[in-house]
């Protein structure tokens, strides 16, 4: 029970921030441009608290979930006579007021990951940009005859792509053709896969990985690994002189030994060692396995960087996060991909107790990856939300009129409608997900 409340008060903490600053961004807008803004409230419902400055009401209401500014002459139908109302102002200046509620989500995004790595940056592993690490049996990839030690060197258009991009064409191609070009011993070879729609995330799966250095991250007390020395820290180099690329190539190799002695190949301080590890069937997690008692974990190395580097590879990776999105959203429509991997209120107060457990980093990165993903779902043209106010002023600016108050009053109408089933959808998914296993 415990654990429940501190969820509810990190998703509290976390959304309280992305309203706060999102409601921000249309207020200093709409003061910019003198609209008068009556309401500034953290939440929904009836007021709780609060203060009055000047013309406004900052206040905290009682549905925390959430929060608005109330502008003079907002909604349709509203007087527009005012010279402060927000229908009293050219269309670019409410487009911009509009804006610049995402826009402000936006900036978190990247100020919060600029800062993150400007203090701890994980760096792109050694191995060559594209190298394949591991393929799963039965995999389009497999099936395709794409391997491990393969490297991509061209994959949907994209020369020389890192794992970023690979895995963006991956995600984004569930169901389609994609063109892979791959580099082996040499040689040119072109393949053509199409990646599965993989029905616990919701996006593409080809069945590869990176090419990473696996580590040692802890120790089954008593098991073969501990008793022959091996230590937390321990890099893994070759299992019965198998190359180690990836955790799942190791546990293959593992249960393909059928409880055969294995030789495990493994670098400390820079000093290569060996031993022979006797697998044991082992239950875990209701699996029976044979297993050498390793927690594996791919092997990261940390810097810092420069204000300026910071700040550009906060600004790719926001990039690349937010194709994605729209990818995925895309995807959905083709009907290629799932929505069942949206995550909902529930799932997000789950996600902010486990990040706050794990460390201010792990928190604060779950802070910028939501604050885009709030811009990006605000920016859809959906009635009601900001995207679609921005297309209704869109479609005026080109009119050179406005639209008529009842189709106006249609359109909204129509979002709200849309908007609680996607929120009802949301949340019967985030049950089905914390419920048990055939409960």
């Amino acid at each position: 029970m415990m654990i429940f409340f501190e969820n509810i008060w990190w998703l509290l903490v976390l959304i309280g921030v992305m309203i706060m600053v999102h409601e921000l961004g249309h207020f200093w807008a709409a003061r910019f441009f003198d609209v008068q803004v009556e309401t500034f409230s953290f939440g929904f419902g009836p007021r709780l608290f609060g203060f009055r400055r000047g013309d406004t009401d900052f206040r905290f209401s009682l549905i925390l979930f959430g929060g608005y500014v109330k502008m003079l002459g907002e909604q349709p139908g509203e007087p527009a006579d005012d010279p402060r109302s927000f229908l009293a102002k050219p269309r670019w200046q409410r487009l911009i007021i509009v804006f610049a509620g995402p826009a402000m989500n936006v900036v978190l995004a990247v100020a919060l990951l600029a800062g993150l790595y400007m203090v701890k940056y994980p760096k792109p592993p050694d191995a060559e940009p594209g190298a394949i690490g591991y393929v799963a049996p039965g995999s389009p990839a497999a099936e395709a005859g794409i391997r491990a030690g393969d490297r991509i060197v061209e994959i949907g258009g994209v020369e020389n792509p890192g794992w970023d991009d690979i895995l963006l064409k991956e995600f984004a191609s569930a169901k389609r053709p994609l063109h892979v070009t791959v580099e082996r011993n040499g040689r040119r070879l072109e393949f053509t896969l199409t990646p599965i729609l993989d029905e616990r995330t919701g996006v593409g799966y080809a069945g590869w990985s990176e090419e990473q250095e696996i580590e040692i991250a802890g120790l089954i007390e008593g098991m073969a690994a501990e008793r022959a020395g091996l230590k937390p820290g321990d890099i893994l180099i070759s299992v019965n002189g198998r190359p180690v690329r990836s955790a799942r190539a190791i546990q293959e190799v593992i249960r393909e030994s059928g409880g055969k002695p294995v030789e495990v190949i493994y670098s400390r301080n820079g000093e290569r060692g060996k031993v022979v590890l006797e697998p044991k069937m082992t239950k875990m997690e209701g699996e029976e396995r044979y297993m050498i008692g390793v927690e594996l974990r791919r092997r990261v190395t940390y810097t810092k960087l420069a204000f300026p580097e910071a700040l550009a590879e906060s600004v790719r990776h926001n990039l690349r996060s937010a194709t994605l999105i729209f990818r995925f959203v895309e995807g959905v429509i083709e009907r290629r991909m799932s929505a069942k991997s949206l995550e909902g209120p529930i799932r997000i107060a789950q996600l902010s107790g486990d990040a706050a457990r794990e460390g201010a980093f792990a928190f604060i990165g779950l802070m910028a990856m939501v604050s885009l993903n709030l811009a990006v779902f605000n920016l859809l043209p959906i009635p009601i939300l900001d995207g679609g106010v921005i297309l209704l002023l869109l479609v005026e600016m080109a009119m050179g009129r406005d639209l008529s108050l009842p189709v106006k009053e249609a359109v909204i109408k129509v979002g709200f409608v849309f908007l609680m089933i996607v929120v009802a959808f949301v949340l019967y998914n985030d049950i089905q997900k914390v419920l048990p296993s055939g409960g």
